[in-house]
Parts: structure tokens; C-alpha cells; sequence
């Protein structure tokens, strides 16, 4: 059975979401887990544009029930192009909607939803070398490995590798 989602923007009855993402390690998974932060940080984003800005964009991943699943951001990458020419993409899923394919369904909606309503030309993702399911879930969308920035970020007391993807417009994507 295939589970239904849609990307939104944020509501206000959301925002015991965005606390949860502050403040609950396991929320967005050992791989994008920064460390606590102060949840009014993510309440005060939300009044001042509701996550929907010219930089960072954060949208709800909203499960058939339109309960947040999870989050996907987007903000414009220069790469020598206009603003809006590429854009670096992200995705964390709480933790009872992973290892179901959701990530693979929800960066589909993302990119179709970047490349029909944006001028975006190129998408980026970076994701930790280790994390495997995020590589695999990238390659079925479409998005093909570019290389690997070495010691890209500094994470759980270490510097870590980035591995980098991306996709143009004009490319094939894999039906969903």
C-alpha cells in the first residue's frame, strides 16, 4: 500500500514539530542532528515568513492524515549562475516514516516542485558519505554522484566527507 504525501508550508499547528526537531535527537536522525537548540529559534522563523523566504525554505512533508511526516528545505546555491539557478536540497523524515520509501517519494515532490515552479536549472544535495539510504534514494529520483568533498563539516566530534549530487532540468527523471 502506497502512502500518500504533499509538501506545505508550515501552520501554526505545526509548531510542536518544529520543537520536536530542537529538541528530540531521533527526529531528524543521526546524520542531520546538529544538537539541541532553542525551539523558540524555529517559532521566531516561523512568525517572521512561515520557513517560506528568499534564503533557506523549509516546507512540511504531510502524511495521507496532514500530520508532519518530516521537512524539506531548498535555498539558492551560487554557482555562478542568477539567484534561483540552482538550488542545494534537504530532507529529514521522522523516524516512524523511514526505511518505507517516503524519503525517495518526498525528494520526487520536491524536485518536480522546483523544477515546475522555480527557475532552478540545477539541484544540489549533499549528504555524510556513510549515509547510504540517502545516496540510494537520490539515485532513484534521478540525481547522479559528482564527487566527494573531504572534510567538508564537522559532525559527533569529527570532521566528516560530503558526497555530492545533483541534477539539471533537462535531464530523464526515473518515473515514480
Amino acid at each position: 500500500m502506497e502512502e500518500k504525501l504533499v509538501l506545505r508550508a508550515f501552520r501554526e499547528d505545526d509548531l510542536h514539530f518544529l520543537d520536536r526537531l530542537c529538541t528530540d535527537p531521533e527526529a531528524v536522525g543521526e546524520f542531520e542532528w546538529k544538537g539541541f537548540i532553542d525551539p523558540r529559534t524555529r517559532r521566531r522563523r516561523w512568525e517572521q515568513d512561515g520557513y517560506v523566504g528568499p534564503g533557506v525554505t523549509a516546507l512540511a512533508v504531510a502524511a495521507a492524515d496532514d500530520t508532519p511526516a518530516g521537512v524539506v528545505s531548498y535555498r539558492p546555491a551560487q554557482r555562478r549562475g542568477p539567484t534561483g539557478a540552482c538550488f542545494e536540497i534537504g530532507i529529514a523524515l521522522l523516524p516512524e516514516y523511514r526505511g518505507r520509501g517516503l524519503g525517495t517519494a518526498t525528494q520526487r515532490l520536491l524536485v518536480d516542485y522546483l523544477f515546475d515552479y522555480t527557475t532552478a536549472n540545477r539541484l544540489e544535495a549533499l549528504t555524510d558519505e556513510e549515509n547510504l539510504a540517502e545516496q540510494k534514494s537520490l539515485e532513484r529520483v534521478g540525481f547522479r554522484r559528482e564527487g566527494v568533498l573531504r572534510g567538508s563539516y564537522f559532525h559527533r566530534g569529527s570532521w566528516r566527507n560530503h558526497v555530492v549530487y545533483a541534477m539539471t532540468r533537462g535531464e530523464a527523471r526515473p518515473a515514480g
